[in-house]
């Protein structure tokens, strides 16, 4: 089995709506946002696909939520903007562009990640 994996980044604030912490109050992270591809064949050149083809995939996605505060942004109107869930929507925006997709991982910090994989 092949995997590539690539990485973006982007920048946001959020808040846990029912959350009884510190992560109830506004606050921001630098997330770091990693997508894996991942088949059993390469194409006629040797490879699974094109890292300049990923990466220009997930930073159209990013771009979307770079800079945003999370909560105000229509898909996270009704569900918290977890890493959990930012995780799946990542997933669910490239899923139907990139058709090896295998997972996206969602790191809040450098210690403290969520993946989502269908």
């Amino acid at each position: 089995m092949y995997k590539l994996k690539v990485e973006g980044n982007f920048s946001s604030a959020h808040n846990l709506r029912g959350y009884k912490g510190k992560c109830e109050d506004l606050h921001g992270h630098n997330w770091r946002v990693e997508i894996t591809v991942e088949s059993e064949e390469l194409d006629k050149i040797g490879m699974l696909q094109d890292f300049k083809y990923l990466k220009k995939k997930l930073n159209a996605v990013l771009e979307d939520l770079d800079h945003k505060y999370l909560n105000k942004l229509v898909q996270f109107k009704k569900i918290n903007p977890t890493s959990e869930n930012i995780a799946k929507y990542i997933y669910d925006r490239l899923n139907p562009q990139i058709s090896l997709l295998n997972s996206v991982t969602v790191w809040e910090n450098s210690t403290s990640s969520a993946t989502y994989e269908e």
